[in-house]
């Protein structure tokens, strides 16, 4: 990953963190340097571990309908407040409604700055048919 990409993306998960700790009560931190050290302990958490537990849960993923993967961001997040002594968690609901929070900033930011895979695209009117469908643009949302 080029360092521009992941210093965006680190960014991004900072802003969605330092939102989800002045909404949420029971996410604080002490220090700017702790947030960043908990976006990044956070960020190197999603990339190893995530995979892995929602391999593990991958029933319980799909019988709830991917609603557990909220319970598995939770579940990194208060790891985060455990690792990291400046941040805190005050227990698994604040982690839970944390999660929520990061993840919907999360992917808002994403969609604005077209940095992560998924795209939201609003359009008006009606499209025009294409003789071929054309698979290169990506996931997109059409609303």
């Amino acid at each position: 990953m080029p360092l521009k990409q992941f210093l965006q993306r680190w960014a991004i998960c900072s802003v969605a963190v330092l939102l989800a700790a002045h909404i949420v009560s029971g996410i604080t931190y002490d220090h700017g340097t702790d947030l960043l050290a908990a976006t990044l302990t956070l960020s190197i958490l999603n990339s190893v571990l995530y995979p892995v537990l929602l391999l593990l849960s991958l029933p319980i993923v799909i019988l709830t309908l991917g609603l557990f993967t909220l319970v598995i961001n939770a579940v990194l997040l208060m790891l985060v407040g455990t690792l990291v002594k400046g941040f805190h968690v005050a227990g698994f609901w604040p982690a839970f409604w944390g999660a929520l929070v990061i993840s919907l900033v999360t992917l808002f930011l994403n969609s604005l700055t077209g940095s992560g895979k998924a795209q939201v695209r609003v359009q008006r009117g009606l499209r025009k048919r294409r003789s071929r469908p054309r698979d290169d643009d990506g996931p997109v949302i059409d609303v």
